[in-house]
């Protein structure tokens, strides 16, 4: 039996990568310390890695395929193939984002300020890069962590740091300046196994099911009743994918509509809906839209 082996990403990734799984249909069971959790799918052995070293893993061939961001894809220049990319991450759906940051009452104030100074990062071959294409001279110097702390305590000038909101960069008295790169996560694959026609089918019938469940997140489903009469009315307010599902009730003259719609609209649409006549409204969460 042919099996794919598939890395999740360790560390800040790993729970909201299993969750995603589980909404999409393969529940995976974590063991205490395993790199080797089970899933409900005797076709994928999981692995589980550290983002930073995921593409790597793949390129190789240890790995089929793995979810990484694409900053750790494009740090380590792996050739590997970038199947899809999936917005999600650790707290939000938002992507993150690599950015510049230095004290608050800094006299840096753009790039070139920067000449000659010192950066702290996790980044670092990416960062090199990214001042040189711009011919900047800099030091860059990895990071084991705490970066925020390194330019806090004087040990450089300014940090490249991974943020999705920037509280944490705010919270230690800096101010993002820059924006390098907009990251987010990626599912890729070695190409060898790429070409493998069951290999590759797998993995898109996983991206499929991953996306379903990520484009749910932002959506819930509404159902109501509503008299014949005042049909028409609701349905005009209702938006949907394609167009509200509406059903006659038994030996009544009420119908029941259905519909799928942003989540973020659902506060101000059921005020209107009641006010338009709709009653026995309910609201619920969906697992995947396809």
């Amino acid at each position: 039996m042919k099996t794919l082996k598939l890395g999740i990403p360790k560390g800040s990734l790993q729970q909201s990568t299993i969750t995603l799984f589980e909404k999409s249909g393969w529940k995976i069971t974590t063991n205490g310390r395993s790199y080797f959790p089970d899933i409900n799918d005797e076709t994928i052995e999981c692995t589980i890695c550290r983002a930073q070293e995921m593409s790597r893993y793949v390129e190789n061939g240890t790995l089929d395929a793995g979810l990484t961001g694409k900053d750790w894809t494009e740090e380590n220049e792996s050739d590997v193939i970038v199947v899809d990319d999936l917005v999600y991450s650790k707290v939000s759906q938002n992507p993150a984002k690599w950015v510049l940051a230095v004290p608050v009452d800094s006299n840096i104030k753009d790039l070139k300020d920067l000449q000659g100074k010192k950066i702290a990062t996790e980044l670092v071959n990416f960062t090199k890069k990214y001042f040189k294409d711009r011919d900047i001279d800099v030091r860059v110097e990895f990071s084991w962590g705490a970066t925020e702390g390194k330019v806090v305590s004087g040990l450089a000038d300014a940090i490249v740091e991974v943020t999705e909101t920037g509280s944490t960069i705010r919270a230690h008295g800096l101010k993002i300046i820059h924006e390098l790169m907009e990251s987010n996560t990626q599912m890729i694959a070695n190409k060898k196994s790429f070409q493998d026609t069951w290999k590759k089918e797998k993995i898109g019938q996983i991206i499929l099911l991953l996306k379903g469940a990520l484009r749910a997140e932002k959506m819930v489903g509404l159902k109501m009743n509503a008299p014949e009469e005042k049909l028409e009315g609701i349905i005009k307010i209702l938006p949907s994918l394609n167009a509200p599902t509406v059903a006659g009730l038994y030996n009544s003259k009420w119908a029941s509509v259905e519909t799928v719609v942003d989540s973020k609209i659902v506060r101000e649409l059921i005020p209107r809906l009641i006010q338009a006549g709709a009653e026995g409204i309910i609201e619920y969460p969906l697992n995947k839209v396809i």
